[in-house]
């Protein structure tokens, strides 16, 4: 059990598990994976612990039956209108191994100091950190350093990106995996892991804005020259899209999301004049045939007031050097037609459909994990062998001890086979 990941996305619409195998070479295969409609979250957060543990525990028992195995721990992911990002700097002197010059040389012990000096910050009771992401590095005059070890200096500073999220959101999510029984190895920040998974590292490196594209919430993450730079969230997301159907053709909001995956466009070049959508009827009374080009002028304006919401965040950023990466769209929202087109005339800047990108630590990337809608479950995956630090000389001095066990067994054979036989 210890080569297997276990990756556990647990969004507003959908929870989303794989199971993943780490081979002789170190790269995950994905071995399990399950999926079930979630109702216990709302706009990112548990309001129903039963429904959610539910849910959890279905998912990943579809995905041990696939697997053929069962597991007892996860990497989940966390997000939702109760996260939020700030940047802090952190200054200390260099203790420095070579105490007899005026430069010392740094230490994994004095980058560790620069960090914790930076995650001093005030932040209310409520809430607690999520993650501390190192940005860059500052050795006396010298700046933009991504790793200063060894080098030699006297002052060392460390800007920093500090995610932070409610305390009884973090609490109630763990409860929720806890009581399905199943133990959390650590929350990790969904948008984070899909940006492992569908980003590359030169957009990252340009500045690139990650949409996460989700049922209750939009989650943007800005990466400025290769590390996050600004976390934020807008409480609106697919779900809204679907009421504002239900609500103004008088459907049910099943209908409704129904439609909206057939049929939903927000894009008018893609529209054909003669194209029509047959809405259920209510209470009995028959059907409608309606001009797909309504449904669009129901999608189309709330998902231009979403882009522009992310317009106004990144504006107020001030950023000196522009976002040559563009946007990246993924989640289940990504999906709707035209949603990659109008996100790049509202914002701005270039924008592309995020899906998981295959690299040299994960196989086994099939097709039907390939889509926006797997790309934070994935990069979970991604990010728990990262954080799991397999050890794989051990494993792999394991192997050549068993082949010389194996060796001198043949040769004792051979031996008495000579000696008696």
């Amino acid at each position: 059990m210890n080569n297997i990941i276990v990756a556990l996305d647990i969004g507003s619409a959908f929870v989303r598990v794989l199971i993943c195998e780490r081979d002789e070479d170190g790269v995950l295969k994905i071995i399990g994976a399950g999926i079930k409609p979630s109702t216990g979250l709302r706009k990112g957060v548990v309001v129903n612990i039963e429904a959610t543990l539910h849910a959890v525990a279905e998912a990943i028992e579809d995905a041990e039956m696939m697997a053929g195995l069962q597991v007892e721990d996860c990497w989940a992911g966390i997000g939702g209108n109760h996260i939020s990002g700030l940047n802090s700097r952190g200054v200390v002197g260099v203790s420095g191994k070579k105490r007899d010059t005026k430069e010392r040389e740094i230490s994994q012990e004095d980058i560790d100091r620069v960090i914790e000096a930076a995650k001093a910050v005030v932040i209310p009771t409520d809430r607690q950190i999520l993650e501390v992401i190192p940005q860059n590095y500052k050795v006396d005059d010298q700046k933009g350093l991504r790793n200063p070890l060894d080098m030699l200096g006297i002052r060392l500073e460390c800007d920093v990106h500090i995610i932070t999220c409610t305390v009884t959101g973090a609490q109630n999510l763990i409860k929720c995996i806890n009581r399905a029984g199943f133990m959390v190895n650590e929350l990790v920040l969904q948008t984070l892991a899909a940006g492992r998974a569908v980003l590359t590292q030169e957009e990252m490196d340009l500045g690139v804005v990650l949409l996460d594209l989700g049922a209750g919430t939009t989650d943007v993450l800005v990466y400025v020259e290769g590390t996050p730079y600004s976390t934020y969230t807008i409480p609106a997301g697919g779900t809204q899209v679907t009421s504002d159907i239900s609500i103004i053709k008088n459907i049910s909001f099943d209908n409704a999301e129904k439609i909206k995956i057939d049929a939903g466009c927000c894009w008018d070049a893609f529209l054909d004049d003669d194209e029509i959508v047959i809405v259920p009827g209510v209470g009995g009374r028959p059907p409608m045939s309606i001009p797909r080009s309504q449904i669009l002028t129901i999608i189309k304006p709330r998902m231009e007031e979403l882009f522009k919401m992310v317009k106004q965040h990144l504006d107020s950023l001030n950023l000196s050097r522009h976002l040559g990466g563009g946007v990246v769209l993924t989640g289940g929202g990504a999906h709707l037609h035209g949603v990659v087109e109008l996100a790049s005339s509202v914002i701005k800047l270039p924008a592309r459909l995020g899906t998981p990108i295959p690299t040299k630590d994960l196989g086994g990337l099939v097709e039907e994990y390939r889509t926006p809608a797997y790309a934070t479950v994935v990069g979970l995956a991604l990010e728990g062998l990262k954080r799991a630090n397999f050890d794989t000389e051990s494993i792999s001095g394991m192997r050549q001890g068993e082949k010389k066990s194996s060796a001198l067994i043949d040769k004792f054979k051979a031996w008495l086979k000579e000696e008696f036989f």
